[in-house]
């Protein structure tokens, strides 16, 4: 069936979003390729369709168990359900039976660290593959070396392989992100296909305030009189339990999401947020990622973020139908220190590694070495993948090169900060784009950002009746 028929039949479509044919007429023509569409494009289209067109199977790599379940949750709720989903929260029972069964699925998708053990690796060779995707490839290089080194493995796998293509998928890469993505998966030359960032509904506004507690009076003046739903990004954890607690002592229905939570809570917390039950999400970096939530009105910034790349993924999650969103980023002095302290904090120093290679040297177990020397279990898995393949000193010189790579970043974040030029125009200026038409709300520096919300539009407010996850769960089981 020629494409377009596929697209119709098969999801419903009469016609591809801006960026999707050139994807998949190159994926389905066996190119490694590169997609770089922003937030809401619609990606998942570029494996899904051309797995129809395809014999075999599409392995599908994904950073978070969370993102993938929802994907899998979608696709059998849309009438697929030849995919499944491998990851390290299976029963040892229920990952031997879907090992045992692979070639029963069209889609599976799998976690980096999974993919890389031995038994997973030789059982999906056995299999016919006919695509591998790499979801969220920025992770490469913007988590890679600071969180999931396992994401820089991948091409290793590939490597002596008849493999079939590889399609890498991303909403964001400047130019060293988009070169560590070919380089890392070892990508053969790659199709690059890459639209443009601008999101025309947002717009942009950044407020600096005195202190923390004007944070707080700020953000409850503006949620508690503009309408959601919304997402909260704070620093911390500490942060997101703290504010979320005050905002519902306001009225405010809202939830607090981090990786400290439960993967239970979170699961449910991430539900409640999609259908509306939830109004606000007090979170860390940790949310997010996926997110199929397409009416999302406010992203609020309650810090300095990290890097450009990932202030523009977090903000992307805002107006995906469109309609009129707003981003707002708030600071104050004191948060350029904070947040440089949060970032270089996983990087070990020079005199961490050396002791701990010393440690292990002395047979003194990984854990216990990394926890004698100070360093993170981050940090650890960062100096285990260099030193696998790089001798000490260029270890240490690759730590201060990332420390060097982290500055840079923050720089660039501190110059969108202090300018007082078109936000808008700052930020595709940062990714090589030029912005070809200001929209009626575009930023603060331009006057223009304060959206006239439509007459209607709430804010939603906490009900206290509302039961929890547990008291939900027993009310459904009986």
């Amino acid at each position: 069936m020629e494409i377009h028929g596929i697209l119709k039949g098969k999801f419903g479509f009469d016609q591809f979003r801006t960026g999707q044919e050139a994807v998949i007429r190159d994926v389905i023509a066996g190119k490694d390729t590169l997609a770089i569409l922003p937030t809401g494009s619609g990606k998942s289209l570029c494996y899904q369709l051309p797995a129809y067109v395809l014999e075999g199977t599409v392995l599908i790599i994904s950073p978070l168990v969370a993102l993938m379940e929802d994907q899998v949750a979608i696709m059998k709720k849309n009438g697929e359900k030849r995919v499944v989903a491998l990851n390290s929260f299976l029963s040892y029972s229920d990952k031997n039976r879907i090992l045992g069964e692979l070639d029963r699925y069209k889609f599976i998708f799998i976690s980096p660290e999974m993919l890389l053990q031995q038994n997973v690796a030789l059982r999906l060779r056995s299999i016919n593959l006919s695509l591998f995707v790499v979801d969220e490839a920025h992770c490469i290089s913007q988590w890679g070396f600071d969180f999931r080194p396992d994401y820089l493995r991948i091409g290793e796998l590939f490597e002596g392989l008849a493999r079939p293509g590889i399609l890498a998928l991303t909403a964001t890469a400047d130019d060293k992100v988009k070169n560590d993505i070919c380089r890392y998966l070892r990508l053969q030359a790659p199709a690059v296909h890459q639209q443009s960032l601008d999101r025309p509904a947002i717009s942009y506004s950044i407020i600096k305030v005195d202190n923390g507690m004007m944070k707080t009076e700020w953000i409850t003046n503006r949620i508690s009189s503009t309408p959601g739903p919304g997402i909260i990004y704070v620093a911390s954890r500490k942060r997101a339990d703290e504010l979320s607690s005050l905002l519902q002592e306001e009225g405010i229905s809202v939830a607090s999401y981090h990786a400290g939570k439960e993967q239970e809570d979170r699961a449910f917390i991430q539900e409640q947020f999609i259908t509306g039950e939830i109004g606000w999400i007090c979170a860390t970096n940790a949310f997010g990622m996926g997110i199929h939530k397409n009416n999302i009105r406010q992203v609020i910034h309650e810090h300095i973020p990290h890097a450009i790349s990932s202030y523009i993924q977090e903000v992307g999650r805002a107006g995906r139908d469109g309609e009129q969103s707003q981003a707002t980023m708030l600071y104050s002095d004191d948060d350029e220190g904070r947040t440089r302290f949060i970032v270089q904090d996983d990087i070990p120093q020079e005199d961490e590694i050396r002791n701990y290679e010393s440690l292990l040297a002395a047979n003194i177990p990984p854990d216990e070495a990394a926890d004698l020397a100070r360093i993170s279990e981050t940090g650890r898995r960062i100096i285990d993948y260099y030193t696998e393949r790089m001798s000490m000193e260029d270890v240490i010189s690759r730590m201060k090169e990332l420390l060097r790579e982290k500055e840079m970043q923050l720089q660039k974040i501190l110059r969108l900060i202090r300018s007082e030029t078109c936000i808008r125009e700052e930020i595709l200026g940062f990714f090589g784009e030029e912005s070809v038409e200001k929209p009626k709300y575009c930023c603060s520096a331009c006057g223009t950002a304060e959206v006239h919300w439509h007459i209607g539009q709430q804010p939603i407010t906490f009900d206290k009746r509302m039961m929890d996850w547990e008291e939900r769960l027993n009310g459904l089981l009986g």
